[in-house]
């Protein structure tokens, strides 16, 4: 892709409303958002064209769990943008359930993100106490996905 399509991509999201852009030309891409403080961030340009899922609303917590996410204790966040699972695959049971003690180090789930499974680790020992999204939902960077008490 031609720099000086990319400069004016970045013109154009800059004097515009546009928060965020991305343009494929066959196997190349470039997606270029605005920063927090109203500057563009820095540019992704990918070579072979990479699949961009559209950002998800931050998830409230599950009805059924019935606690606040700001009520005591320790949350763990997600270190990523992907996708939230409570076990190793579809068929296994899950890391940790509610009430089961945990020591710093143990895994408690998955985030997924471009098809690799990060592993979870729980950062104190402790109880969990609740989890703050549903099984296969998608979740935001430093997102609480977890309560340990």
């Amino acid at each position: 892709m031609d720099i000086r399509k990319v400069k004016k991509l970045i013109e154009l999201l800059e004097s515009s409303d546009i928060a965020e852009i991305e343009i494929k030309e066959g196997e190349e891409s470039v997606r270029i958002s605005r920063g927090s403080i109203g500057t563009a961030a820095p540019i992704v340009y990918h070579a072979p064209a990479v699949p961009v899922a559209a950002p998800a609303p931050a998830a409230a917590p599950a009805a059924t769990q019935g606690v606040a996410p700001a009520a005591g204790g320790n949350a763990i966040k997600s270190p990523m943008v992907g996708t939230f699972y409570r076990s190793p695959s579809p068929s296994s049971p899950a890391y940790v359930e509610v009430g089961k003690h945990v020591k710093a180090g143990d895994v408690v789930c998955i985030v997924e993100a471009m098809k690799m499974m990060n592993q979870i680790e729980a950062d104190q020992a402790g109880v969990i106490e609740a989890f703050l999204v549903e099984d296969g939902e998608p979740v935001e960077f430093d997102q609480p996905l977890i309560r340990i008490v």
